[in-house]
């Protein structure tokens, strides 16, 4: 980009709380300041950008993302909206009458149905006359397939197969790999869509949670040629993990030998348990929903202690972050169990130094909290669940109980604690939209849990490069010497909104020297119109110039 001052707006920046111009040189952003100092700095050797009331921000990071799955979501039916089965039928239907091939979908949520349940095989099959069809429920940890598709993959005689066509764990991976038989060009144009989708939403970088149920190495070394230095195309940085448990350092090794894909962990979607929406998370008490004492009214643990414990001990040994998915406080229990076995086997010290990270984390009681706490573990949280599926009529109280309900995702407790936090979206789970995150942080169902804008913001940008570990440190905020990563956002007006209702959210005075980020109770959410990475343009909307 050579030298581009951009001015005439605002730039959320830690150095100068009020600047409104800032300089970029190539990479690097080389000033930040205010309109009188950028009229004397300005010369014909820099472009000029006219930012006219817009906002320049940090970009930002998601910390939990599936590239390839986001993508695909985009060229599958939405089912999202979808409010009973009926109207789920609909939208697939008008979906088979279009297209060839295998039907694809997702974001179905039977949860707040009128009647809760999933579609089934005999309906797919009478909507789209036969065709083969696969939809991923919310969560992706289940979908409902057809008929057509359950026979030419044998999902009968696989476990996970319920009989009506709603499939988990072993057939619910085989109808998910049957329906992605993607060439390198085709597997590439979908990670290359999701790349750009999240480029046009002020994101700079995405935390990729590979592992073997979710997509192959192959899937994963597509997406690297795809973002590597000096690829053609300017896209998103990746952050690239593997969720594959080892129970030794020698494993460890040989793993991360055979991928062909550096990586910056084994860690991610390493599954200690399942879904609430599911039913499979895995609890210490039943579902409310669940007769207890019943077949799975628990959920489900697929680690227990000694597993969670060999590959902590193992990734501590190799300095690198190992890490689980952990939805249930009964997986929660099983993954501190396994940290406290590492620490005493290779020391606390190596633990700390190695930046182990449990994703989501919804269900985390006091004790927990210690623990993570002392291990350094840093949590990736998800702010737009509780959003949609908190409060006392939401998913969370129908599978807990409100009682237990109220006490999930717990972002405010995590800060008290001292647990380092960073945001993501679990996309496909939840859109690739930034501000979403930070306004449900902000407004969490739970008055005690929610933080400030300021606090979710940072957890949505240089938190995110701290988790990742490795990266220059000056990249998240705005500084002279910074990286040139930011976005730049189309906003209605500018505050500082705060966690306390008590508290007055309206401030601009100069006193207080606090960031302004954008006002998110307005009727327009910001819109992004650039987005820039190490001096890369990524987006830029039409209307920008």
């Amino acid at each position: 980009m050579s030298l581009t001052m951009y001015r005439n707006g605002s730039v959320y920046s830690a150095a100068d709380p009020f600047a409104t111009a800032m300089l970029v040189d190539g990479d690097t952003v080389a000033w930040v300041g205010s309109e009188h100092a950028a009229s004397s700095l300005l010369d014909d050797r820099m472009r000029l950008v006219d930012l006219d009331g817009t906002l320049i921000t940090p970009g930002f990071v998601d910390s939990h993302v599936h590239v390839t799955e986001s993508g695909l979501a985009l060229d599958s039916v939405d089912l999202s909206g979808a409010r009973s089965v009926e109207q789920a039928l609909d939208l697939v239907a008008a979906a088979s009458a279009g297209s060839t091939g295998p039907v694809l979908g997702h974001g179905w949520d039977d949860s707040d149905w009128a009647v809760q349940r999933p579609l089934t095989a005999a309906e797919l099959d009478r909507a789209t006359g036969g065709r083969e069809v696969y939809l991923a429920r919310v969560d992706v940890h289940s979908a409902v397939v057809s008929g057509a598709l359950a026979q030419r993959c044998g999902l009968a005689q696989l476990p996970g197969w319920d009989g009506t066509g709603l499939v988990t764990g072993g057939a619910h991976a085989a109808a998910r790999s049957a329906t992605r038989a993607l060439d390198g060009a085709g597997l590439q144009a979908v990670q290359e869509r999701a790349l750009r989708h999240a480029a046009a939403n002020g994101y700079v970088a995405l935390a990729e949670m590979a592992a073997p149920h979710v997509g192959s190495p192959a899937d994963l070394a597509s997406l690297a040629a795809l973002t590597a230095d000096g690829a053609a195309s300017a896209l998103p940085e990746v952050l690239p993990y593997w969720g594959q448990a080892v129970s030794s350092v020698e494993q460890g090794r040989e793993l991360l030998a055979s991928l062909g894909t550096p990586v910056l962990g084994l860690a991610g979607d390493l599954n200690i348990d399942g879904s609430l929406g599911s039913h499979s998370a895995f609890l210490r008490e039943p579902y409310a929903d669940l007769s207890a004492g019943a077949p799975g009214s628990c959920g489900q643990a697929y680690l227990d202690a000694t597993q969670v414990a060999d590959h902590l001990a193992a990734t501590s040994v190799l300095g690198i972050s190992g890490g689980f998915h952990i939805i249930g406080d009964g997986a929660m229990e099983i993954a501190c169990e396994g940290l406290i076995k590492a620490a005493e086997r290779v020391g606390l010290d190596k633990v700390r130094a190695a930046g182990h990270r449990f994703e989501h984390a919804e269900m985390v009681d006091s004790d927990a909290m210690e623990v993570l706490a002392r291990h350094a573990v840093t949590v990736s949280v998800q702010p737009v669940f509780d959003a949609i599926w908190g409060g006392g009529e939401g998913m969370y109280a129908r599978r807990l109980g409100a009682e237990r309900a109220a006490g999930l995702n717990p972002v405010a407790a995590f800060y008290a604690a001292g647990v380092p936090v960073c945001f993501g979206s679990d996309a496909p789970v939840t859109p690739l939209n930034p501000w979403a995150s930070v306004k449900a942080a902000l407004n969490h169902h739970q008055p005690g849990e929610r933080i400030s804008a300021r606090a979710a913001f940072i957890g949505h940008t240089r938190a995110g490069w701290r988790a990742a570990r490795g990266s220059n440190p000056m990249l998240g905020q705005l500084a002279p010497g910074a990286p040139a990563s930011f976005a730049v956002w189309e906003i209605d007006q500018l505050m500082v909104q705060v966690a306390d209702e008590r508290v007055q959210s309206w401030s601009t005075d100069p006193r207080a020297g606090t960031p302004l980020l954008p006002a998110l109770d307005t009727e327009n959410a910001p819109r992004c119109l650039q987005t820039v990475h190490r001096g890369r343009e990524l987006f830029a909307a039409p209307d920008f110039s």
